[in-house]
């Protein structure tokens, strides 16, 4: 059986973003969600703090704990298997505030090194035929680290392809893959029609991150309607299609259109 790794920045990226087209590729194929920033740090402060608390947990709470079991949770439901990083998320590397975290790198940010091993090491380990990962939609700057190095230590190893990072993509109006990539005439979406039933196992999937849907959507219904909207019916992935030959990486896959972005 082929092996497709994803890439996920945070806990529940890759289930907002893509549930449906892995519970679709989940019948064919292993599927491995490595999330990249899901380290505890006990004894927050500030900024820290302020996102656990206003997640309705206490200040003595193991956060990332609490959020590793939901993503446990939500991979037994999809059908998917998940490895979980030793990096901690943006408060506790320097970004003190909301607009911090949607800002370019801080300098002394210094994650190359570690993420382009880690991201080798996980390629190495499960020697996937096609790797997933966030374009960086809403320039969240732990997805923007993700995709920059994931590029940097992978594309020219393996198939790679990038999804939208939702719920922040369903804000847009537009989106160019243009605008994250470059020159796009190298560039083509994939877009594959998802059954009823993947969509039913990824809505009842993605409930099991009950500490990130008030925050993110209010709640379970406004989820439901925000991410099906999303997903509309379809899932679409961006690669480069000079690299990428899509019947060789996907042999039992089949996609409804491949197409220009």
């Amino acid at each position: 059986m082929s092996v497709i790794l994803v890439i996920s920045p945070h806990l529940d990226d890759a289930a907002f973003s893509v549930s449906p087209l892995l519970a679709e590729f989940a019948d064919r194929a292993k599927i491995i969600v490595a999330t990249v920033f899901t380290k505890s740090e006990l004894n927050p402060a500030g900024f820290a703090l302020a996102c656990q608390l206003e997640k309705g947990l206490s200040a003595g709470a193991d956060y990332m704990a609490i959020r590793r079991t939901e993503d446990i949770e939500w991979s037994k439901k999809i059908g998917v298997e998940v490895v979980h990083g030793a990096f901690a998320e943006a408060p506790h590397r320097g970004y003190h505030s909301p607009k911090e975290l949607f800002s370019p790198a801080l300098p002394n940010d210094e994650l190359e090194d570690v993420l382009t091993s880690w991201f080798l090491e996980l390629a190495q380990t499960f020697k996937p035929g096609a790797i997933l990962c966030p374009v960086g939609v809403g320039n969240h700057v732990d997805h923007i680290l993700v995709r920059k190095f994931a590029r940097t230590s992978l594309e020219s190893k393996f198939p790679l392809f990038f999804f939208k990072d939702q719920p922040y993509a369903s804000k847009l109006n537009t989106f160019h893959v243009a605008d994250y990539f470059g020159d796009v005439n190298a560039w083509r979406e994939l877009r594959m029609p998802l059954s009823e039933n993947a969509l039913a196992k990824a809505q009842f999937a993605v409930e099991a991150y009950k500490t990130q849907i008030p925050f993110q959507f209010g709640d379970v219904g406004k989820m439901r309607n925000t991410l099906n909207e999303a997903w509309m019916q379809t899932s679409s992935l961006f690669y480069i299609h000079e690299k990428t030959d899509v019947s060789d990486v996907f042999p039992l896959i089949k996609f409804d259109q491949i197409c220009p972005v």
